[in-house]
């Protein structure tokens, strides 16, 4: 390698990312040819928890969506849903205006419902990602990317909530109003939205946050309207539940990318490990804090708070890691347009890789390594922020070749 040039280098981002693809393809034949009756060889329902989806569809369209809160009426619907399924299955802890989301699902066949939803939520996740990155070559490396795969295979919702996410952070300097609207629309996972609103107090954004709780209220008045009020009531009464199993790992903690769980792993008391979530909470609350109020770039916007979401949540799981690719994207053309620091393109490959190995990880060591690394990612669009201003050099990786000026370059619209 010649003196001062990077192990990142044009030829590894061709490269790489295409043996990454092939090794998905082969992954999926592979995998398809152990389906049986549309279980797989671990003898789970192909698209994992889309059957949860699905099954509340179906009850929707049979007049009975308030019971999908019903855990033994929904786990009897999976289960007429595949016959074949002897395990148990999931809860529903989502909120009712994400019935109306999935409620037409069950119209059609389970496969073409999967597809279906699989194939709409990544369109709307590739139309805002490439919004977001808009350079020549990054296809592959989009197309690449595992959370996309991890969330894909799940037949999860990450797509679509990073899709309105990064959707909402991109039209928030041009068009406030319509920003408001798709992070009003994330009411189907509101506790993901919360760092928005200290993001848009601390711009004094008004407008998209007074168009965010008008978006909020009209979608859950339209659910409650129906399915009833008491449907708003059962889901505040599960999660209590959702609350229970995260604290004592019936929900997998090896899965779920928060300090909570990383402290939950490694046997921390569930008193203290919510002490310890709630400090790095309330730092990651302040990172979005201070660089929304210092400066109006997007890329460092957009990236501080989509990866400081989760330091906030205890609750998310390995495939609502497919939001990363918005901070990646953006703190990687910054870089490029900027000039980089010591690390941060270490980072962002640890931030590109962690959804394929986050879990793989936790359940060999029993060490979540998620939250260190997203908070190394926030930290690399901090420090463009902080630079500067009293820190020590080796803080803010001043020291860097590439170095861009210590303050950060203001923009309100996407790198072209």
């Amino acid at each position: 390698m010649e003196a001062g040039r990077h192990w990142l280098d044009d030829e590894r981002l061709r490269v790489y990312p295409r043996i990454f693809v092939a090794a998905y393809l082969f992954a999926v034949v592979a995998y398809a040819l152990t389906l049986h009756d549309g279980l797989d060889f671990k003898g789970q329902p192909l698209g994992t928890d889309f059957v949860t989806f699905y099954s509340a569809s179906v009850l929707v369209l049979s007049g009975r969506g308030a019971s999908v809160f019903d855990y033994a009426v929904l786990n009897a619907t999976q289960k007429a849903v595949f016959p074949g399924f002897t395990g148990e299955l999931f809860a529903w802890f989502y909120p009712p205006t994400f019935l109306l989301v999935i409620a037409p699902l069950a119209l059609v066949p389970y496969l073409a419902a999967l597809a279906g939803f699989v194939a709409t939520t990544t369109a709307a996740w590739l139309v805002a990602l490439r919004s977001a990155v808009a350079r020549a070559g990054a296809g592959w490396l989009i197309a690449a990317f595992p959370g996309l795969w991890v969330c894909a295979a799940h037949g999860q919702n990450g797509l679509l909530t990073a899709a309105l996410a990064g959707g909402s952070l991109l039209l928030h300097g041009r068009k406030p109003v319509l920003a408001g609207v798709l992070l009003g629309l994330l009411a189907i996972k509101p506790h993901l939205a919360v760092l928005f609103a200290v993001a848009l107090v601390a711009a004094r954004a008004w407008r998209t946050l007074a168009s965010a709780a008008a978006t909020a209220v009209a979608f859950l008045a339209a659910s409650l309207l129906v399915f009833g009020p008491g449907v708003l009531g059962a889901w505040l009464d599960s999660l209590q539940f959702a609350r229970l199993a995260t604290e004592n790992g019936y929900l997998p903690w090896a899965k779920m990318p928060s300090t909570f769980a990383l402290l939950r792993l490694l046997g921390t008391p569930v008193p203290w490990a919510y002490a310890v979530h709630a400090v790095v909470a309330i730092a990651a609350a302040v990172a979005v804090w201070v660089v929304w109020r210092r400066t109006d770039a997007l890329p460092l916007r957009g990236a501080v708070l989509m990866a400081a979401t989760f330091l906030a949540n205890p609750y998310a799981f390995d495939y609502d890691l497919v939001w990363l690719a918005f901070p990646i994207a953006w703190l990687a053309v910054y870089g490029l347009e900027n000039g980089w620091r010591r690390g941060d393109r270490e980072v962002l490959v640890a931030a590109w890789l962690l959804p394929a190995l986050a879990t793989a990880l936790a359940s060999l060591t029993r060490v979540q390594v998620a939250p260190l690394v997203l908070a190394a990612l926030v930290w690399v669009a901090v420090r463009r922020v902080v630079a500067g201003r009293g820190l020590p050099g080796w803080l803010v990786g001043v020291s860097a070749p590439s170095a861009p000026p210590a303050r950060a370059r203001r923009r309100s619209s996407p790198p072209a």
